[in-house]
Parts: C-alpha cells; sequence; structure tokens
C-alpha cells in the first residue's frame, strides 16, 4: 500500500480552495437580475486649428466694366478684366514677356482707376460702373467676343498664354513716386517714342521721347493715303497754290514728328493735321500728283509711353517685362497694388 506523505495533501487541498473562491464569490451575484452597467460616453478631444501667422488675403476685386454696345454694366474680377485687355489691345503671338509688360500696364491703368474717386473722367459711363470698353478707356473684349473673333482653334492657346502672362505680374502696377503711373502705349514709333507734352501740352517726367528702332520690323510702320486736292483743302481749311511746294514743315518734335506745318501761310500743327486728315502717325509727308495728295506715314499711334511692336522687339532680343516697362516709362518702379485695392475695397 502506498503511503502519501501529508504535506502532498495539503498541497492539493490548498490548490482546491485557490479554485473555489472566486466561484464561491461570483455565485450569489449571478442569481440577482442586472440592474445596471458600465456604461461609456468618451468625449472625442475637438483639436482647434492653429491660426496662420499670415496675412488673411484681401477681398477679391470687382471692376465694374459698362459695355457701352449692350448698354449693360458687367462686374468681373480685376485680373479677368485685365486678360481680356490684354487679349484685346496685343496680339497674342507677341513674345511672353511683351504680353507681361502690357498686363501691368492695363493693370496700373485700372488701379488707378479704381483709386481715383473723381468722376470727372468718365466719359459717357453709368455712376456704378468705373470704366468704359472701348478706346476712350481701354479696349475689353469678354471670353465669348473673342472666340467669334479668334479661331474656334485658336482660343485655347491664346488665353492661355495671356493668363500666363497676367498671373505672372498679379498684383503688380507701375508707380512714379509711389504714385500709379498713366501707362499710356500705341501700337508702333516711327523710331522714337515721343514727349507727353508733343501731344497733350502736358509734361511728364516719366513718358519722355526714347529710341525704339525695333518698330521698324512692325507691319503697321509704313502707311498711304491718298485724298483729292479739294478733300485736302476742304479738311484743312486752306487753299493750295500752283506752286510745286505744297506746304513746309517748320518744326519737329522731340520724337521726329511734325509739330508745324506752314501750307500757303497758314500754320497748322502735325496733330491737327493727323486728325483732320485721319492719318496714322504725326511723321507725315505728301506729294501731290495731278487732282491727288498723296501722304506718307511712318508708325502708328499716338507715340506716347509704351510702343507695342517695340515692346515685342525687345523681348525677342531677350529683355524681361520689367526691362521693357523701365525702358519706355523712365524713373517708374514695380509696386505692389496691394494698399491701393485695400483702400478701395474699405470704401466700397
Amino acid at each position: 500500500m502506498i503511503k502519501i506523505k501529508p504535506f502532498i495533501v495539503l498541497g492539493v487541498i490548498l490548490f482546491a480552495i485557490t479554485l473555489l473562491i472566486p466561484s464561491i464569490l461570483v455565485l450569489p451575484f449571478m442569481e440577482e437580475k442586472v440592474s445596471g452597467k458600465l456604461g461609456e460616453n468618451v468625449q472625442e478631444e475637438t483639436v482647434q486649428p492653429k491660426k496662420s501667422s499670415a496675412p488673411e488675403s484681401e477681398p477679391a476685386v470687382e471692376v465694374a466694366v459698362y459695355r457701352e454696345a449692350q448698354k449693360k454694366v458687367e462686374k468681373l474680377a480685376l485680373d479677368d478684366y485685365v486678360a481680356g485687355v490684354v487679349a484685346s489691345e496685343m496680339p497674342a503671338d507677341f513674345e511672353i514677356e511683351a504680353l507681361k509688360a502690357q498686363a501691368l500696364t492695363a493693370r496700373t491703368y485700372i488701379v488707378k482707376k479704381l483709386a481715383t474717386t473723381s468722376d470727372s473722367a468718365k466719359k459717357n459711363i453709368p455712376n456704378e460702373a468705373v470704366v468704359g470698353d472701348s478706346i476712350n478707356y481701354q479696349v475689353y473684349k469678354s471670353n465669348n467676343e473673342l472666340k467669334k473673333i479668334w479661331k474656334a482653334s485658336d482660343y485655347e492657346w491664346k488665353m492661355k498664354k495671356i493668363k500666363e502672362a497676367v498671373k505672372a505680374t498679379s498684383g503688380q502696377i507701375l508707380t512714379y513716386d509711389g504714385t500709379p503711373i498713366d501707362a499710356t502705349f500705341f501700337s508702333t514709333s516711327n523710331g522714337y517714342t515721343e514727349n507727353s507734352s508733343a501731344v497733350w501740352n502736358n509734361p511728364i517726367p516719366y513718358l519722355t521721347a526714347v529710341a525704339s528702332p525695333w518698330d521698324k520690323k512692325s507691319p503697321k510702320y509704313s502707311g498711304k493715303k491718298v485724298i483729292t486736292v479739294a478733300e485736302f483743302e476742304q479738311k484743312l481749311g486752306i487753299s493750295l497754290s500752283s506752286s510745286k511746294e505744297v506746304g513746309e514743315i517748320t518744326k519737329r518734335t522731340e520724337g521726329k514728328r511734325v509739330a508745324k506745318v506752314n501750307i500757303n501761310g497758314k500754320v497748322l500743327t502735325g496733330i491737327d493735321i493727323r486728325t483732320k486728315l485721319d492719318l496714322k502717325s504725326t511723321d507725315f509727308t505728301w506729294v501731290r500728283k495731278g487732282n491727288d495728295i498723296i501722304i506718307t506715314t511712318e508708325g502708328y499711334g499716338h507715340g506716347v509711353g509704351m510702343s507695342q511692336y517695340g515692346a515685342n522687339g525687345m523681348a525677342a532680343e531677350g529683355k524681361s517685362y520689367e526691362e521693357i516697362v523701365k525702358y519706355y516709362y523712365k524713373g517708374v518702379q514695380l509696386s505692389k497694388a496691394d494698399n491701393l485695392l485695400a483702400k478701395y475695397t474699405a470704401q466700397k
């Protein structure tokens, strides 16, 4: 018979008691119905977004344009307006840096308009409009109008290129002594731009004559017009003699254009003659052949400020838009329009 040692028996009894005690403790609670339970209502911690230290963007600026043909006011974002002006005023196949220079002139013009509270500069447009869309301001055409003017296949690439130029100069304007300039421009020079005082009797320091040799490659550089002697006399209010000379140029401007002409004792300015005869430029000459006057012109436009074909010529030679505008507008700076636009939006 095998004898079990007392300490082994004791160990087995203790092990059994250890297993039984939890069941004994739980058993009374199992006999009762559940009257409650541990719930859960954990609130998710809300993470507050950190405030950016960057300044808030300026409110979008709208330009109210009077569509003169439709006789209605159209409101659009500033740079959309600038793109419509660039597309209307400069060929889209020009060099990109020339288009950027044109975008700068267009934005400078409209920002100056927005910052001016006076209505004296408005010409036959409603009070709620800032500008018109004709040459009395700067020409603006909508996307739908441009689609009709351009070939359907050309619209996409032309607008893409123009918008690229506008975006590259976004927020920039041209200033002189901290003030937006009169960023005048024209198509083609006669080889020189013109002093503002020669056209508007108002000397402006940044609008002075400079050489612009690139213009000679412009398709608009040379012009010709033929009118009858009778029409010539009637429009200029003169009477031609039977001599071979048909007047005499007595003075030229700094831009090498005609300042004064003496025709049979009557002195006329070059601007008067250009206006009355509807010439492309004030750099002109003429000859009489039988009953006709044949007039030859060089250049196209008033000649003050930036020459568009000159700008394109400079860009083709590798000049940047900043170099272009600083060549044609003397002493100007590229500045941010933020402050002026903030004042404008604050007044709205």
